[in-house]
């Protein structure tokens, strides 16, 4: 293990971290006990304090206990947007000593059903403008009990703040078998059993997005879960006094742990919002003096692209951090010019939240970071697993206290995942990156995603932070595209800024990259899009492209 990115560590914090040996829920008893009046919880205007957010909480663990039947180790389905019920359902969940399986509100009923079935939920806790996806299945499946949540519930103050109709919609009417209402449960005022599960017991367990196969699994428990959680916390040394702002969705790691799981553990306010609006994010910031928030590097852009963002009062903004993507270094730079610092991360389902976290004090631009607290990571040969030197570009492969057990009933798959490296077990990442001499890490792409162009290889996350240097894009995405002379080529969807739509063309864009890259690496095609996919989690779903266009290229769809 390397230790060059010693020389580089908070000033602040410890190299090592004994993180509490409990269950997740007991962060959640020490906060409502600490600050018992104090708001937990945010909710365009509508506060939920420590001490009501405990004892909703074990209303629902009650609930599921006694009306539900689950047990101990059972998992639950969790599907919802950013919300209070979203975290007092987690907890709930976890209160009753079940595992909470989060799910993307961007799923359709024939995958919430797969994953139904793949981890053996019974129970699920859904709001109510995702119930339709979930009725087919009442009765024709196992599952049997459904909770269903009006978002509305939880608006009572007035607000300014813009509110999406599908969050200020009425509870609506609902009957069917196993069906009972949230604000029911609350009412029964059920109370759970003994909180039994230990640090050892199964936690949480979120999907893998399946950008490289079918959605597995992944086994945390509340010690993986806890030492992520505490990390990023200590790592920017966040102070109960701070008021943070949850954007990032919670169904996925980066905003699980640090606009939910992490906060919670400090005893910080929480600023929701159920889905990105640059409009109420900087509204909020300013009515509440957010100091800090995580997000993925597109909301970070797209808040400060706002035409009206000087009308607000930002000052209050300590720090913005976040992971899932690299923030293109032109972007990161343009940040910098208005005195704002992006702190990047690295991190995986596997790994429920960041292995690698930027130095505060000694921040890289698109860099990953180093390894945090009790990690040890290489990049290695895929094929021998040898120690690449620094400069070289290998796998990722890390180890430490917050790497999962494995894929849910895929013993295989889990097997296939690990590697043993001098007497310890790494997680092979499938990310290539490379370490440079003072041991920060910086990716290169998704081993699955390189493009081989007559020969030379093209990495597109490097295309892609290269061309976000041009003033006229907003967003791109690269892909292969089949070529008949280079077997491949260099192929990018681009989203121009609006400002530019009319003044530029592809042709631009090509003559462009080839005065700022290398000729191999510059895109033969261009194609302007209105939008760009994107997961739940914001990411942009270049499987997705690269699939429509290996579809175009076999004749099964038309462009």
């Amino acid at each position: 293990m390397s230790d060059r990115h010693f020389k580089f560590w908070p000033a602040h914090t410890t190299r090592t971290l004994v993180a509490p040996a409990t269950n997740l829920y007991y962060n959640a008893e020490v906060s409502a006990h600490r600050y018992p009046d104090k708001p937990f919880l945010v909710f365009y205007d509508t506060a939920v304090t420590f001490a009501e957010f405990l004892d909703e909480s074990q209303r629902i663990a009650g609930f599921l206990e006694r009306r539900c039947a689950v047990r101990k180790g059972d998992r639950v389905l969790l599907l919802m947007q950013n919300s209070p019920q979203f975290v007092i359902g987690y907890y709930g969940i976890l209160r009753a000593n079940a595992v909470v399986v989060p799910l993307n509100p961007m799923n359709l009923t024939q995958e919430i059903l797969r994953y139904a079935e793949d981890c053996g939920a019974n129970t699920l806790i859904v709001s109510q403008e995702l119930y339709s996806r979930v009725e087919p299945l009442l009765g024709n499946c196992a599952l049997k009990s459904v909770i269903v949540a009006a978002y509305s519930d939880y608006l009572k103050r007035p607000t300014t703040l813009a509110v999406p109709d599908f969050i200020s919609q009425p509870l609506a009417q609902f009957a069917g078998p196993g069906l009972t209402l949230w604000r029911d449960v609350l009412a029964a005022g059920l109370q759970p059993g003994p909180l039994t599960a230990g640090p050892d017991d199964l936690c949480v367990m979120p999907y893998t997005s399946g950008t490289t196969g079918v959605p597995k699994g992944c086994m945390h428990t509340h010690r993986t879960a806890m030492h992520t959680l505490v990390v990023g916390m200590r790592w920017f040394s966040i102070q109960p006094e701070l008021t943070l702002m949850a954007v990032a969705p919670l169904f996925h790691v980066t905003g699980m742990q640090g606009g939910m799981n992490g906060p919670l553990y400090i005893g910080n306010t929480v600023v929701m919002l159920p889905r990105w609006d640059r409009n109420a994010a900087a509204e909020c910031v300013q009515r509440y003096r957010i100091s800090s928030w995580t997000a993925i590097p597109t909301m970070i852009q797209d808040f400060f692209a706002n035409p009206d963002i000087a009308k607000f009062d930002l000052s209050s903004i300590r720090r913005l951090s976040g992971g899932g993507a690299a923030m293109p270094a032109a972007v990161a730079q343009r940040l910098l010019d208005m005195g704002v610092t992006y702190y990047e991360g690295y991190g995986l389902s596997e790994t429920i939240g960041a292995t690698h976290l930027n130095p505060p004090e000694h921040p890289k631009k698109q860099c990953l970071g180093v390894p945090i607290h009790d990690v040890d990571s290489r990049v290695v040969d895929p094929v021998t697993l040898a120690e690449l030197p620094a400069g070289e570009v290998g796998e990722i492969v890390t180890h430490g206290p917050q790497v999962f057990l494995g894929y849910w009933n895929r013993p295989q798959e889990s097997a296939e995942a690990f590697v043993e490296i001098d007497g310890k077990r790494f997680l092979r990442t499938g990310d290539l990156g490379r370490v440079d001499e003072e041991g920060y890490f910086f990716m290169v792409d998704r081993l699955k995603r390189m493009i081989n162009a007559a020969g030379y290889k093209v990495w597109p996350t490097e295309v892609e932070s290269l061309m976000y240097q041009h003033p006229a894009i907003l967003e791109a995405c690269v892909i292969g595209a089949k070529d008949a002379h280079r077997g491949e080529t260099v192929k990018a969807l681009i989203v121009l800024r609006p400002e530019w739509r009319d003044p530029i063309d592809a042709q631009q864009i090509i003559d462009w990259c080839r005065e700022n890259m290398a000729a191999y690496k510059c895109p033969r095609i261009v194609e302007f899009v209105p939008a760009l996919p994107k997961s739940g989690a914001g990411k942009i779903m270049w499987r997705a492209l690269q699939d429509r266009e290996a579809a175009v290229q076999t004749g099964e769809i038309s462009t």
